[in-house]
């Protein structure tokens, strides 16, 4: 996604062109909160190198403001902000005793719960950098992406530890430095840890309660987490989110939604992704409101959890939308106090079928991704735009043929007119600097020099987004080897690798491919089979097995395409447009195409009946 990258999904509608007139008729509602949205552009704008700030600077100050009231919420648990600061100020002074300091990472482990929030609070209090590992993740990629931090010390939760112990002779921390928490909750019930691990919920009972001293010694540059984005090829990288870059998603979003301590923020996104544990909850955070969690969406129970909870606020992304339009009619769908919702991914062809059926008011959608520097907010509540634009960006015509930039005579980028789409790229700049991956070569390959003017430089996004006028913007498609299913993007080069690891398969390749009235691109291998296999269903449940094994659910390519032969270009490169174009269609190809149909534990044959069932929607994929 890059596996977090926070986008819109496809768009096949142009919006109207947005002009002064049409932002003077939204002014209104946002001039009454203008003073409140200025406090917060001063304190995201705010570069200051020795200026205490961030996550843990944050939260003390919320708790401050709102000791009693809320600040998460999970099942039938509530824990106010007093509590969670001691919680974490406990686990703070438990690790500074470990020997942690400023710089060091710590890879955590935990599934959406209180416990990884304290954990989060904590290490963002002491300067300790947080490698948020996707708990998706198994195998040769959790490997990777642990050892690609190099953490001093791991913190899992029980849920995850038999997917740790997996892969645990293959890690380079030190055998004394694994901490363990129950799948209950810690605070009444810390269990016992199992052999190998220590009890992090017991060890932190001896460390005080106050606020540690380095809440004000971390600046605006330190690392406070590690974000996992696939890139367009080969494993995760991590990317490198600093203090400053949150106090950017405080001080803008978490002011312009303007919430109170009366209100709750519910999320069910994945925390180890940036719009849930960055953006939704600085936004409870900047108003010392409640932050609702789940341990994974549930379509059925969504707004049951908002009733329950009183949220006014949900986070979301275009996948969760579409699961609850998907839901049969209720005629409590519009009894719950929602009234906001942030997030990004919104379908036009949701968008207002959304707001008008569950009766919320402002979508504030976005644009921003784990490791670039250019954002966008719907902070106007317009439809069917990621929304305006503060920092310095350029959107330039590209030939998608070549897969390059247009350039003039002079050799420079070219901007698009308004109303036209192109390659969108943020210029790097002091209020805009690019923190980037861990690889520094991986780094220059994302920025382009001398854009418009010799010595310039500028991020490239590998987005197309259409210029809507008034620095607003609107999603048009993603550059690269990736595609998005179920909330995810997944690297086709990881998901090859992985695939050709297995015995039956000599050559892999994968893209996506759309299936009518789902959101995203299904992931399809075209295989090539070693000498002496064959593929049955025998052998396709054999597959399916190692793939749950060996990479996450929404990796696990949905359709097969079985070759003889590998079609490459001149220089070796995968032809994957025409895989593309054929899809899963069986009258397009000769060659056998399998499914893996939800609910089952095998690939089954595409035939032409099979295919036009799947086009009826009657499978859910």
């Amino acid at each position: 996604m890059r596996l977090n990258r926070l986008t819109s999904a496809f768009v096949h509608s142009q919006p109207d062109v947005i002009t002064f007139p049409k932002i003077a008729t939204r002014l209104p509602p946002l001039l009454k909160k203008l003073p409140h949205v200025i406090k917060g552009l001063i304190l995201a704008n705010d570069t200051r190198p020795k200026k205490p700030m961030g996550l843990g600077w944050a939260f003390e100050k919320a708790v401050k403001q709102n000791p009693y009231g809320p600040a998460i919420l999970y099942l039938d648990r509530s824990y106010s902000y007093a509590q969670m600061n001691e919680w974490a100020n406990q686990i703070a002074h438990c690790l500074l005793a470990r020997g942690l300091k400023k710089g060091d990472v710590i890879a955590v482990i935990l599934e959406n719960r209180p416990e990884l929030m304290a954990v989060s609070i904590a290490v963002a209090k002491i300067g300790v950098t947080a490698a948020l590992v996707n708990t998706s993740q198994t195998g040769k990629v959790l490997t990777h992406s642990i050892n690609l931090v190099k953490p001093s010390l791991l913190i899992v939760g029980e849920e995850k530890t038999a997917a740790l112990d997996d892969i645990r002779s293959q890690l380079s921390l030190p055998e004394d430095s694994y901490y363990w928490l129950a799948d209950t909750d810690t605070r009444t019930q810390p269990l016992e840890a199992p052999t190998g691990y220590h009890n992090l919920a017991t060890a932190i009972d001896k460390f005080p309660r106050f606020n540690p001293p380095t809440t004000q010694q971390v600046f605006y540059g330190d690392g406070l987490f590690y974000i996992y984005t696939s890139g367009t090829t080969g494993l995760p990288k991590a990317v490198i989110f600093r203090h400053g870059r949150w106090m950017k998603a405080y001080g803008t979003f978490g002011y312009i939604m303007d919430m109170k301590p009366t209100d709750v923020m519910y999320a069910t996104l994945p925390l180890y992704h940036a719009t849930g544990m960055v953006v939704c909850w600085a936004c409870a955070i900047a108003g010392g409101a409640g932050f609702a969690i789940r341990r994974k969406f549930s379509a059925r129970e969504f707004w049951n959890d908002c009733r329950q909870f009183n949220a006014t606020a949900i986070g979301y992304v275009g996948e969760l939308c579409r699961y609850l339009v998907d839901q049969p009619p209720s005629p409590l769908d519009r009894q719950h106090k929602v009234r906001q919702m942030i997030g990004n991914g919104m379908r036009p062809v949701i968008w207002n079928k959304f707001k008008q059926r569950f009766g919320v008011e402002e979508v504030l959608e976005l644009y921003a991704s784990s490791e670039g520097n250019v954002g966008f907010s719907n902070i106007f509540n317009f439809d069917n735009t990621v929304g305006f634009s503060p920092t310095p960006y350029a959107i330039v015509k590209y030939d998608r043929e070549a897969n390059q930039p247009i350039k003039d005579d002079n050799g420079f980028m070219i901007k698009v007119a308004t109303g036209e789409s192109g390659l969108l790229i943020g210029e790097i700049t002091k209020r805009a600097p690019f923190d980037g991956y861990t690889d520094p070569a991986k780094n220059e390959a994302c920025i382009f020099n001398n854009v418009f003017k010799e010595g310039d430089r500028y991020f490239n996004t590998g987005d197309l987004v259409r210029d809507i006028g008034f620095r607003h913007a609107q999603f048009v498609d993603r550059l690269g080897d990736t595609f998005r299913w179920r909330g995810e993007n997944v690297s086709t080069t990881e998901v090859e690798n992985l695939l050709s690891d297995f015995d039956a398969i000599s050559e892999a390749i994968v893209y996506g491919v759309e299936i009518k009235d789902t959101n995203g691109r299904a992931g399809m291998a075209a295989i090539t089979l070693a000498p002496g296999q064959s593929f049955d269903q025998a052998q396709s449940a054999a597959l399916i097995q190692y793939c749950r094994r060996e990479m996450p659910a929404y990796a696990i390519p949905v359709f097969l395409r079985i070759q003889q032969q590998v079609e490459t270009t001149g220089t070796f490169k995968y032809q994957k447009n025409n895989l593309k174009t054929d899809g899963f269609n069986p009258a397009k190809t000769t060659e056998p195409l399998w499914a893996w149909l939800p609910g089952t534990d095998h690939y089954t044959p595409v035939t032409p009946e099979l295919y036009a069932r799947i086009e009826a929607g009657e499978f859910r994929f």
